[in-house]
């Protein structure tokens, strides 16, 4: 993350996605968008080295919106780029193409929530360390590897205010259509950052001011009770084992999550959420 906050992903920029918005506005009582349909991908056929496939209105309405998103193609359904306020796919700067929701679902697999719009694009590059910035909420995942989970815990991030999520160079999982779809295009929205070595990411936290508190079912302490100074970063480990060792012998702090009911344990994106919540609370 940029120590310019006019350059985080997702500050509103007059992109040429925008731009088209604008005509669809402007032409929308003159008839149907003027759309140039062109032959669909020949199924089977997988993306170009190096290229993400991300799919779904949300999640692709967020990357056409992100400037440091590179886009190489695009296949959607007429209702979809209605939906997405495209008038004329020959002015997108790539190439898209007017498909079939059945051209997609040979491309994505049937379980895919698609809804008719799919993108071929470059994937994000993670940033360093030291682009936490003036961040004051961070959020470190210890090799949480489920894209499900990780995607889930995306969209609480950004819809709590945090400014980046890191993440282990290994053990963790890469970008994807399945992680972007589920976090709803919250992967356009915040700084996604890896490191080899998390004890030692952890170290530089510190020394940046930051309070880590690793979530444990038996830490010492109630999460709120925890919170201190004014930059948090929350730490989570991967369901079943939790924080590593190391992990839990580096953080400033290990703190649990109170449960009242009968069931005493979360989902790890739940568990994010509420953590979250609870450090945003306290930072206000």
């Amino acid at each position: 993350m940029s120590d310019n906050k006019s350059n985080k992903p997702g500050t509103p920029k007059d992109t040429h996605y925008a731009k088209l918005r604008r005509a669809h506005r402007d032409q929308k009582a003159g008839g149907a968008p003027a759309f140039r349909p062109r032959q669909p991908v020949p199924p089977g056929e997988g993306p170009a080295d190096g290229l993400v496939r991300l799919y779904g209105l949300h999640t692709v309405r967020a990357a056409l919106d992100n400037p440091r998103r590179k886009i190489r193609k695009m296949l959607v359904t007429r209702n979809a780029a209605e939906r997405l306020s495209i008038p004329d796919l020959a002015a997108l700067p790539f190439k898209a193409e007017l498909v079939e929701p059945k051209d997609v679902d040979r491309i994505t697999g049937s379980d895919a929530v698609h809804q008719g719009v799919l993108i071929e694009a470059e994937p994000l590059k993670p940033k360093r360390l030291d682009a936490v910035g003036d961040t004051r909420l961070v959020l470190v995942l210890d090799q949480v590897t489920d894209p499900h989970n990780v995607g889930a815990i995306l969209r609480s991030a950004v819809a709590f205010g945090a400014g980046a999520l890191i993440t282990t160079a290994r053990h963790s999982p890469q970008e994807s259509g399945v992680l972007a779809k589920s976090a709803s295009g919250a992967l356009e929205h915040i700084d996604q950052i890896e490191v080899k070595n998390l004890a030692d990411a952890l170290g530089q936290l510190h020394d940046a001011g930051f309070q880590t508190i690793g979530l444990d079912s038996e830490g010492p302490a109630e999460l709120e009770k925890t919170f201190a100074g004014d930059k948090i970063a929350l730490v989570l480990g991967a369901e079943g084992k939790g924080l590593r060792q190391k992990t839990r012998e580096t953080v400033t702090a290990l703190a649990r999550l109170d449960m009242p009911g009968a069931i005493r344990s979360l989902n790890v994106s739940n568990a994010a959420a509420v953590s979250l919540y609870a450090a945003r609370k306290f930072l206000g």
